[in-house]
């Protein structure tokens, strides 16, 4: 299944109405520490399928939303849950400290 596609249209319905804490990726396609985070998401996305929502917004389509939320630097990736940022992360990180971040969101 892997992550989910954002844009500045479903970003509301995919994230803030989630009934589910969710990840999600700010990035673009020219950004290279984008590209070397982007096959961890995906295996976040795969281990965590139905606990946990995992979505990936390009900047460049949804600049909107970027803007909304202060994305500044890219990637930078949003916690939220209930609708409301919980944590960030801006750069690229390690499986690691994603997937604490999760389970320590998960309870």
């Amino acid at each position: 299944m892997g992550a989910i596609h954002l844009s500045d249209e479903n970003f509301k319905k995919e994230v803030l109405e989630s009934k589910i804490p969710c990840l999600v990726d700010f990035w673009a396609e020219w950004c290279g520490p984008c590209r070397r985070v982007a096959p961890v998401v995906e295996e976040i996305a795969d281990e965590f399928q139905g606990r946990f929502k995992v979505a990936k917004l390009n900047v460049d389509e949804g600049s909107k939303t970027a803007s909304a939320y202060g994305v500044m630097s890219i990637p930078t990736l949003m916690f939220f849950k209930d609708g409301k940022v919980v944590e960030q992360v801006v750069g690229a990180v390690a499986k690691q400290e994603l997937v604490a971040k999760i389970e320590e969101l998960l309870g």
